[in-house]
């Protein structure tokens, strides 16, 4: 069995199809505007095929994608070459990724962060957030919730398409609130047959009381939690949380220079 996306990102924009991506890319867009970030570099942290990376880019931005997957970026690497777009991909862990500087904006979409699995994960990311923001830049990400798991927990589901078709099998354990899938993929291959391969996707479900503490400790003001992509106010049954939140350490250094 392999680990997560090594061959699930040959039909991961197929079965990705119910996502509404333009319309997740006109809240992004809106909350950074609020900020004063019409353009500039932003990173698309956990970027996978690129279709969040290749929306922001057509709007105007300096995209970077990190991913840790190099098939997810080989996919988005297509796209690039289709659109014409100046992205730099780097396949980087999201743990440990490296900048060669600060950007105006993090964004992470689809989950991406769920892969982290315990505070020391969470906490990491958001402390390399915070130190590669520009003073008051701005981070807009969403993450499942145990809502979400304990929904499709012990769930199997299966979808058939054309290029293939794939068999999730979720296993939700509501003492860690980690969801175990172990996913089966029958992929068609060019002389019409279909070849088996198998992935294991382990993720945590986040509540937003979780989050809020971890982005305070590292550094980042939150600025609001909503139901996914929207602005309403989540509840107990939300599956999906959006976050805002801002760089401020660097701002109060620059107040204390002020200062002095």
């Amino acid at each position: 069995m392999h680990d997560a996306y090594e061959e699930f990102a040959r039909i991961y924009d197929i079965l990705q199809d119910n996502i509404d991506y333009p319309g997740w890319k006109d809240f992004i867009t809106g909350v950074l505007k609020e900020y004063g970030i019409s353009d500039g570099l932003v990173l698309d942290l956990g970027c996978g095929t690129g279709t969040m990376t290749e929306l922001l880019a057509a709007d105007g931005y300096d995209m970077i994608g990190v991913d840790a997957s190099d098939e997810m970026l080989m996919k988005a690497a297509e796209k690039r070459d289709a659109s014409g777009h100046d992205i730099l991909y780097l396949m980087q862990d999201m743990q440990e990724f490296e900048l060669y500087g600060t950007v105006r904006a993090v964004v992470s979409v689809c989950d991406s962060l769920n892969y982290m699995l315990d505070d020391e994960e969470l906490l990491s990311v958001f402390r390399l957030v915070n130190n590669y923001l520009d003073p008051g830049g701005i981070f807009v990400f969403d993450v499942n919730t145990p809502a979400k798991y304990r929904t499709i927990g012990e769930q199997v589901i299966a979808e058939n398409r054309d290029e293939g078709s794939f068999i999730w099998e979720n296993e939700y354990d509501a003492e860690t609130d980690l969801n175990t899938c172990a996913l089966t993929l029958f992929l068609k291959r060019e002389d019409g047959l279909y070849e088996k391969d198998e992935e294991l996707h382990v993720q945590k479900g986040w509540t937003a009381r979780e989050v809020l503490a971890l982005l305070e400790k590292a550094g980042l003001r939150p600025e609001g939690v909503y139901e996914a992509y929207t602005r309403r106010e989540p509840d107990k049954n939300t599956g999906r949380l959006t976050f805002i939140a801002r760089e401020i350490i660097k701002e109060n250094q620059r107040e204390d220079i002020k200062d002095e």
